[in-house]
């Protein structure tokens, strides 16, 4: 997995899918509903970024799949992510 967010407190993420506030990511860490969870955008433009978690699922192959919602970003940092997920 090529990452696109490096977490706060370890590990890394893919960007998946961005819709609005709404954001999908494969991550090598869980993070519980109701969590919020910090990183640094790894890829182009880098800065901040933060999600509140709705739900997270593990996948057979260890990773997670984290449900959020992205918490004070820029119109500008939401279209970059969502340039990163293809």
């Amino acid at each position: 997995m090529s990452a696109h967010i490096r977490w706060a407190k370890g590990g890394e993420a893919r960007v998946t899918r961005v819709e609005g506030e709404s954001i999908s990511l494969r991550s090598s860490i869980p993070s519980p509903p109701g969590s919020r969870i910090d990183g640094d955008i790894l890829v182009g433009d880098t800065g901040k970024v933060r999600v509140k978690i709705h739900g997270s699922k593990r996948q057979e192959d260890g990773s997670f799949v984290l449900e959020g919602r992205l918490i004070d970003a820029t119109r500008e940092t939401r279209e970059h992510l969502k340039s990163l997920a293809g």
